[in-house]
């Protein structure tokens, strides 16, 4: 499945993830965050999305809910309230990242 916005095209897997985590920028984020409902990023947002990337780097695998709330900084209640209905799941795609595991 490919995704156009703004001239580029991103590759995506059948369920909505970027299927190259390297092709990701602000903008398929900022897209996937209005997708998703979530609408404008915040700071707190970004907090999120950085630590899963740089976690993801160094790991190759999303981070689970539990693992991100102990090391972000950023409690259980703000990560619903960030990214309801699923926040790992929805964080991880914002992120450009594969859907953590445990995630149905």
């Amino acid at each position: 499945m490919i995704k156009e916005l703004n001239g580029k095209k991103y590759e995506l897997s059948d369920d909505g993830y970027l299927k190259d985590w390297k092709q990701w920028d602000e903008d398929i984020a900022k897209a996937f965050a209005e997708e998703l409902g979530i609408g404008e990023l915040n700071e707190n947002h970004w907090k999120v999305i950085n630590y899963l990337r740089d976690y993801y780097e160094k790991n190759e695998v999303s981070p689970s809910l539990r693992k991100i709330t102990k090391e972000s900084g950023v409690s259980t209640k703000e990560m619903y309230s960030l990214f309801p209905n699923g926040p790992a799941k929805k964080a991880a795609k914002i992120a450009g990242l594969t859907k953590p595991k445990g995630c149905i």
